[in-house]
């Protein structure tokens, strides 16, 4: 089975930033995640990812908040889009950015 695109979009937040969402269902997870889903979210400023989301073989679910790199514990896609929202403002709010 192809991977089967559930969320595909770029969203203009203001004239230097915007979020990029792509959320596709598979067949089999990316290992080492345990869900059927791939996924890459992006938050762009200036040109600069911000803040991201995916999950790639090899690394599974995980988050990249400026430089820093931890793991991310998925649940579903409506709560990933939650945590992403939050993360844009909360950069945002740590970086003087609206």
């Amino acid at each position: 089975m192809k991977a089967i695109p559930l969320l595909r979009r770029r969203v203009v937040l203001t004239p230097d930033s915007f979020a990029e969402v792509a959320v596709w269902q598979v067949s089999e997870p990316i290992p080492p995640s345990e869900h059927p889903f791939k996924y890459r979210l992006a938050y762009v400023v200036n040109g600069e990812c911000v803040v991201r989301y995916d999950n790639e073989r090899g690394k599974g679910d995980h988050l990249h908040f400026g430089a820093t790199e931890s793991n991310y514990a998925f649940t579903t896609p409506d709560q990933l889009m939650l945590d992403f929202n939050a993360d844009i403002a909360r950069w945002n709010n740590e970086h003087g950015h609206s």
